[in-house]
């Protein structure tokens, strides 16, 4: 059974070359763009691991990570900040249970090594 990421972004290119990247080494990979769409699919789909801006049209990738640490089910799905803004923007983000950070623009590889880490594959 393929690990299923779930990208929020509002930026179709961004979800778009993560998602090429991502599937090429076989992981499956689910869209959202708004925060809205994202709390839907987290629910609908049950990913293993979420991708997840900060700056997005509804709210902001804060407001998610919180609404879903808070929730019982979905807690402890692991969160990877994806982020134009500094370390203020890291350090709020860990603070609110989020389980990575990376700064874009970001390295690829770098990503995956962080995602591989999260999910404790290398352990």
């Amino acid at each position: 059974m393929r690990i299923k990421i779930l990208v929020v972004d509002d930026e179709k290119w961004i979800v778009n070359t993560l998602k090429m990247s991502l599937e090429y080494d076989n992981y499956k990979v689910i869209e959202a763009y708004t925060g809205d769409g994202a709390i839907r699919k987290v629910h609908a789909e049950a990913p293993d691991l979420i991708l997840l801006d900060i700056m997005l049209p509804d709210m902001t990738g804060y407001e998610i990570c919180n609404k879903l640490r808070k929730d019982p089910l979905t807690r402890l799905i692991p969160i990877i900040m994806l982020t134009g803004m500094g370390e203020t923007g890291r350090i709020a983000g860990l603070e609110l249970g989020a389980d990575e950070y990376i700064t874009k623009p970001f390295d690829l590889n770098e990503l995956k090594a962080k995602i591989r880490a999260v999910l404790d594959f290398d352990r």
